[in-house]
């Protein structure tokens, strides 16, 4: 292993202030929480308003995500910042409601089906290639802006088969850009005790670029709920996800809840994927070893005939990189449930209503679990500890029922997409521009991440 240790916040100091807390929150989850949560097997939270629980015992994550989920719903804190996007979304819903979504969603990526999408996900790599070709030298430039327009391309592509340049597909991707500088990772309606009832209180740009994409979404799925009734409608994932029904209650989703779905299609595949491919990037670019061994692994791999999932099957180098990557930075940092009723975590009482969070970031990281945690090493993963390790702490798209359905999709998508870009361009870090991971809808880098891309 050669290379440089990847960046990671500065943790917490001291004990601040309430009010002091709560704004290094809403700037940065990741730098507001204490050093020693990446030893601990459980903290206690304590705040006027809730008590919160971060629980790194591997045995409590089993219980809270495996076991007993239904008694640790998803935390409606959870979705006081995103409501005006995502509404009534399968990622923030619980109880009846979740199961019937996902009992119609789940079908559409089921394996078998994902084969179906590697053509998308080829031609929008492909394009994303050209894309670099033309950035490419001696300047700099930077990298996530790049992989979220990959990204996005992959989603419109596989949902409903029309590339990024489609005019409808812009401009949804850049009112996602705007949505994003205006939302906040920490709305206060999730840090106050607020009654359901009282009206919550976005920011007037929150709202107008929420209620834009929503529109432009509207559009979009108007558009193919008529080509499926005409016939025409092409067998991608959008079509099958509005003509797939309940099996439990014979009803599909109406129009304002296909709006709900594909936000979140969207928002969790795109902004997830972007994350996590500029992250491989930045590492393969500070640790010239491994990105020697994606580079030849692709030029042998992706050559000939456009590759099918057996051929992907081979692409073990990038696959571990990518894995290694999602351990570092995972794009989504935390998971918050509710408990349901008492329930007693590592010899504490716990009240109903107490928000039980699950940070992959920390768990990722965990000194008690990880052979070297903070470094760069993805031959850790055929490593005894690595597989131990695995097995009890690497939840990137959480676990059990509420698994994220595209983590088979994102496991194909990223090894691919990141063997293309290897096997076209040598990748090295802009000197002196070290990213600062900060957590925002994603683990993303607060000023950018700055790389030179040379053609091979």
């Amino acid at each position: 292993m050669t290379g440089t240790i990847p960046p990671k916040p500065a943790a917490r100091q001291g004990r601040p202030s309430l009010w002091r807390l709560l704004r290094m929150f809403r700037a940065d989850m990741l730098s507001a929480l204490p050093a020693r949560l990446y030893h601990a097997w459980m903290a206690e939270f304590r705040t006027p308003f809730f008590r919160s629980y971060l629980c790194n015992d591997p045995a409590l994550v089993e219980r809270v995500l495996k076991t007993c989920p239904a008694d640790f719903p998803k935390s409606l804190r959870i979705a006081e910042g995103l409501r005006p996007l995502l509404r009534n979304s399968v990622f923030v819903t619980n109880g009846a409601t979740w199961e019937h979504q996902r009992r119609i969603i789940d079908p559409a990526f089921e394996g078998g089906r994902l084969h179906q999408s590697l053509p998308a996900m080829r031609a929008a790599g492909a394009n994303g290639v050209l894309r670099l070709h033309a950035k490419s030298g001696p300047e700099p430039i930077e990298i996530e802006r790049e992989t979220s327009h990959i990204a996005a391309d992959v989603i419109f592509r596989t949902l409903f088969s029309i590339p990024i340049e489609d005019a409808a597909a812009t401009a949804v991707f850049q009112a996602f850009r705007t949505h994003q500088r205006a939302m906040p990772i920490v709305n206060p309606a999730a840090l106050l005790a607020l009654p359901r009832w009282l009206p919550r209180f976005h920011s007037r740009a929150t709202r107008k670029s929420a209620r834009h994409i929503r529109q432009l979404i509207e559009r979009l799925t108007e558009e193919r709920a008529a080509a499926i009734r005409a016939g025409t409608a092409p067998d991608d994932l959008a079509t099958k996800i509005m003509t797939f029904t309940d099996p439990v209650t014979g009803t599909g989703f109406d129009a304002a809840e296909m709006v709900d779905q594909v936000a979140i299609f969207f928002l969790a595949g795109h902004e997830t994927s972007a994350s996590a491919l500029a992250w491989a990037l930045y590492l393969l670019a500070t640790h010239p070893d491994w990105q020697e061994r994606v580079a030849a692994e692709a030029r042998e791999v992706l050559a000939g005939p456009d590759p099918d999932l057996s051929r992907l099957s081979q692409l073990t180098a990038s696959r571990a990189v990518f894995r290694e990557t999602l351990r570092l930075y995972p794009p989504v940092p935390m998971f918050v449930r509710e408990n349901r009723c008492p329930v007693r975590f590592r010899g504490r009482d716990i009240a109903p209503g107490g928000q039980i969070v699950l940070s992959p970031w920390h768990l990722h990281r965990h000194d008690r679990i990880w052979d070297d945690p903070d470094a760069f090493d993805p031959a850790r993963w055929d490593s005894p500890n690595g597989r131990a390790a695995a097995r009890a702490a690497f939840i990137p798209f959480s676990a059990g029922p509420r698994v994220c359905p595209g983590a088979g999709f994102a496991m194909a998508e990223g090894p691919l997409l990141l063997s293309m870009i290897l096997r076209d361009f040598r990748l090295d870090p802009a000197p002196g521009r070290i990213p600062v991971p900060v957590a925002h809808l994603t683990v993303r880098a607060r000023d950018g991440i700055w790389l030179r891309l040379t053609p091979r």
